[in-house]
C-alpha cells in the first residue's frame, strides 16, 4: 500500500516555500502534454489530405505547425527539467539540514546508539534518494497519468471498440503496478537499512584505523565487513527483482497493445471504420502511451525508494530526546553552585543496565574547585556528562546556580557550564575558526585578549601563521598538548560559571606541560570547577575532594583536612601515590 498520507505531508512541508516555482513547473509540464496530444493529430490530418489528393499548399502549413510545436515542446522540457532540479535541491537542501538541526538536538544516548557513518547516510543516503521526488515525481506522476487519459479520450474519440479495450487493459495494468508497489517498499527499506548499517561500520573502522591494526584485529574487522555485505547481497538482488517485475508489467502492457492496435486498427480500416491517418493516429497514442507508462513505472520504483526513505526519516523525526525541558530560566552571572541531590543514573535504564551512579550527593560552593578522584569505571566522567546535561539521571536532581538542569534553557545550560576532555575535537579550518567554532562575531582583539589572559601568547607566536593557521580533522597536525591550550582557550571565550576538566591534562607533552599548567590556573579563577584526575599535580590546586567507588561517594571533605587525617581515603591515595592506587 502507498503511504499517501506520509508523501503528501513531506511534499507540503518542504514545497511549501517554492510553491511558485512548483506551480509553473506543473503548467510548463502540463504544457508539454497538451503539445504532444496536439502533434499526432496534425500528423494524421496531413495523411488523409495527402491520401485525398490535396495541393501541396494545403500540407505545408501542417508541417510547419508539426515543426514548430515539435521545437516548443522541446525547449518546454528543457525548462521543466531545470525548474524541476532546482526546486528538488532546494526542498532535500532543508530537509537535511532539518534532520542534521534535529539529531543534534537529541541526547547521547542516541548518539552512543547510532554511528556517525549511520546517521550521514541516514541524513545524505535517505533525503538524496527523495530528491526525484521532490522535483518533479509527483507531477510527472500525475502529469503522465493525465497523459494516459489523454490519449485514451483520444482513441475513444477515433473508436470506442479500441478506446474500451486500451481502457480496459491499463486499467488492469495500473493495477497491478501499484500492487506490486506495495509488495517492494519494504525490500528498499531493508536495502536503505543495510546500507547505515555498512556505512556506519565503515565509519567506525576509519576512525579505529590504528586501534584495530595495532591490535591484529583487522582479520576480524573484514569478517564483520564480508558479515554485513553477505546480508546486503540477497536484499539488493531482491530489490533488483520488484524492478524487474514492475519493467516486465509494463512491456506487457506495451507489446499486448501493439497487438490490439494492429488487429483492430485493420478490422476497422477494412470495413471503412477508420481512415489510414485514424489508424495511423491509433497506433501513435499507442506507442506514446508507452513512454509515459515507462515514465509512470520508473516513477513507481522512485516512489518504492521514496517510501522506504520516507519511513526512516520520519522515525528518525519521531525519535525524542530523553532530555525533557521544563523551563527556561538563565543562569546568573559569575561562578555557579553546582549541586547533585541523590542522584542515581545508569546509561540505559529501560535495558536494565547496571547503575554507574547510586545516590550520589554533593555541594560545590560558588567559586571552589573540586577534585574528583576514583578508579576507571566509578562514574567519574558520567557525573561530568550529567552537569552539562548530556545525559538525564532516573532518580534525584543535578542542579545548577540552584537550578534543575531541566529548568535551565539548554544553551544557557552549555554557554555557562563549559567542559574539557583529554580528546580535543578540531574542525578541518583555521585556528581562529577552531577557537570561536565559526562564530564570526568574535573579533581577533577579543581571541588575542583571551590568549594574553591565559599567558598563552608564545603558543600563538609558534604557529606558522598564528590565528590563521589551518588545521586538518581530527589531530589537526597538532600535539595533544596544543589541542589542550586551543581547547581552554575556547572555553575561557564563553567565560562559564562551572568548568569541568574530565582527565584534561592526562595527555601532557614536555613541550606545553608548563603552557597548560599556567593555563589551567587562570582557566579556574573565579570559577566553580570539577577536575576529574589521576595526577596529583592537578589535584593539589583542588579545594575540595570527592572521592567515588563503584557509583557512590565514599570520601569527600576539604583537601588540606583530608590529607592532614591519616585515616582518609584521600591520605592513603597521596602515600601510595595516586596513579598506581587508582589505576
Amino acid at each position: 500500500m502507498i503511504p499517501v498520507r506520509a508523501y503528501f505531508r513531506l511534499f507540503a512541508k518542504y514545497l511549501r516555500p517554492y510553491r511558485r516555482k512548483a506551480s509553473l513547473l506543473a503548467i510548463v509540464l502540463f504544457a508539454t502534454i497538451a503539445l504532444q496530444l496536439a502533434n499526432p493529430q496534425l500528423i494524421a490530418e496531413f495523411i488523409d489530405r495527402a491520401t485525398e489528393g490535396a495541393e501541396v499548399g494545403e500540407l505545408v502549413p501542417l508541417a510547419v505547425a508539426f515543426m514548430v510545436i515539435a521545437i516548443v515542446h522541446q525547449v518546454l522540457l528543457v525548462w521543466a527539467t531545470y525548474l524541476a532540479e532546482q526546486v528538488g535541491w532546494s526542498a532535500t537542501n532543508q530537509l537535511r539540514a532539518d534532520l542534521a538541526d534535529h539529531i543534534l538536538h537529541l541526547d547521547m544516548g542516541f548518539h552512543k546508539a547510532n554511528s556517525p557513518g549511520e546517521l550521514i547516510e541516514r541524513i545524505d543516503g535517505d533525503v538524496t534518494a527523495l530528491s526525484n521526488f521532490f522535483s518533479s515525481m509527483a507531477i510527472k506522476v500525475v502529469g503522465n497519468g493525465l497523459l494516459v487519459v489523454g490519449i485514451i479520450i483520444l482513441l475513444w474519440a477515433e473508436s470506442w471498440v479500441v478506446g474500451l479495450a486500451i481502457t480496459v487493459f491499463t486499467g488492469l495494468t495500473f493495477l497491478g503496478l501499484v500492487r506490486l508497489h506495495g509488495v517492494t517498499v519494504p525490500w528498499h527499506k531493508a536495502i536503505r537499512a543495510t546500507s547505515a548499517e555498512m556505512f556506519g561500520f565503515i565509519g567506525e573502522q576509519v576512525d579505529g584505523r590504528e586501534d584495530v591494526e595495532a591490535n591484529g584485529a583487522t582479520a576480524f574487522m573484514v569478517n564483520r565487513f564480508d558479515r554485513i555485505q553477505h546480508k546486503w547481497l540477497p536484499e539488493v538482488v531482491r530489490g533488483w527483482t520488484g524492478w524487474a517485475l514492475m519493467w516486465s508489467a509494463s512491456m506487457g502492457l506495451y507489446f499486448f497493445s501493439l497487438m490490439i492496435a494492429f488487429v483492430l486498427g485493420a478490422y476497422l480500416f477494412g470495413i471503412g471504420t477508420l481512415t489510414l491517418g485514424s489508424v495511423y493516429l491509433v497506433f501513435q497514442y499507442i506507442g506514446m502511451a508507452h513512454r509515459p507508462i515507462e515514465e509512470i513505472r520508473e516513477q513507481l520504483v522512485d516512489l518504492q525508494k521514496a517510501g522506504a526513505s520516507i519511513e526512516r526519516v520520519e522515525d528518525l523525526f519521531a525519535t525524542e530526546s530523553r532530555l525533557v525541558q521544563r523551563d527556561e530560566r538563565l543562569l546568573p552571572d559569575g561562578p555557579l553552585r553546582l549541586s547533585f541531590e541523590h542522584v542515581t543514573f545508569s546509561y540505559d535504564d529501560e535495558a536494565g543496565d547496571e547503575r554507574v551512579l547510586t545516590d550520589v550527593s554533593f555541594d560545590v560552593a560558588p567559586g571552589r574547585v573540586v577534585g574528583l578522584l576514583g578508579r576507571t569505571g566509578s562514574g567519574k566522567s558520567t557525573i561530568a556528562r550529567l552537569v552539562t546535561r548530556l545525559y538525564e539521571p532516573q532518580h534525584g536532581a543535578v542542579l545548577v546556580g540552584g537550578i534543575p538542569t531541566w529548568d535551565i534553557q539548554l544553551d544557557d545550560l552549555r554557554k555557562r557550564v563549559a567542559m574539557v576532555t583529554q580528546d580535543v575535537q578540531l574542525f578541518r579550518a583555521s585556528i581562529r575558526d577552531n577557537l570561536t567554532f565559526f562564530d564570526d562575531s568574535i573579533s581577533d582583539a577579543r581571541l588575542e585578549e583571551a590568549i594574553h589572559r591565559l599567558e598563552l601568547d608564545e603558543w600563538l607566536s609558534s604557529l606558522p601563521d598564528g590565528l590563521d593557521t589551518m588545521l586538518e580533522s581530527g589531530s589537526g597536525g597538532l600535539s595533544a598538548g596544543q589541542a589542550q591550550l586551543l581547547a581552554f582557550t575556547r572555553v575561557f571565550l564563553r567565560d562559564p560559571g562551572v568548568v569541568v576538566l574530565d582527565e584534561a591534562s592526562s595527555r601532557l607533552d614536555p613541550s606545553t606541560e608548563a603552557l597548560i599548567e599556567t593555563a589551567v590556573d587562570h582557566l579556574l579563577e573565579n570559577r566553580t570547577a570539577i577536575l576529574i584526575a589521576h595526577r596529583l599535580a592537578t589535584v593539589a590546586r583542588a579545594d575540595d575532594i570527592i572521592i567515588l567507588d563503584g557509583g557512590r561517594v565514599i570520601e569527600q571533605g576539604d583537601r588540606v583536612a583530608l590529607a592532614a587525617d591519616p585515616g582518609s581515603v584521600f591520605s592513603h591515595l597521596l602515600v601510595a601515590g595516586m596513579e598506581e592506587a587508582l589505576a
